[in-house]
């Protein structure tokens, strides 16, 4: 499986949170572990277990914003996880 897909998937869920509460998605996507926020929107994984990355990010959404922004999270990346074999889903996303 191409990891760049966990990449993908970070960029969705910061995109959709950004319609929720603005720039302040980003600021707390730079706050997640081994996520890192670049210039211009991109992101990048940097850990082997991406599946821990992303469900650190939800996790981060969901402290500050409650379920509502899992739910926000887990409809924004919903084309991306149909594609994936369950193995692969971070259990945030399920």
């Amino acid at each position: 499986m191409d990891t760049k897909i966990f990449d993908q998937i970070a960029i969705r869920m910061i995109k959709e949170q950004e319609l929720v509460i603005g720039p302040l998605a980003w600021i707390e996507a730079a706050k997640v572990p081994s996520l890192s926020v670049h210039e211009q929107g991109a992101v990048s994984i940097d850990s082997t277990d991406k599946k821990i990355v992303i469900n650190a990010l939800v996790a981060q959404y969901e402290r500050l914003f409650g379920k509502a922004s899992r739910e926000v999270c887990k409809h924004a990346v919903a084309g991306f996880i149909a594609e994936m074999p369950a193995d692969q889903i971070p259990e945030s996303l399920k």
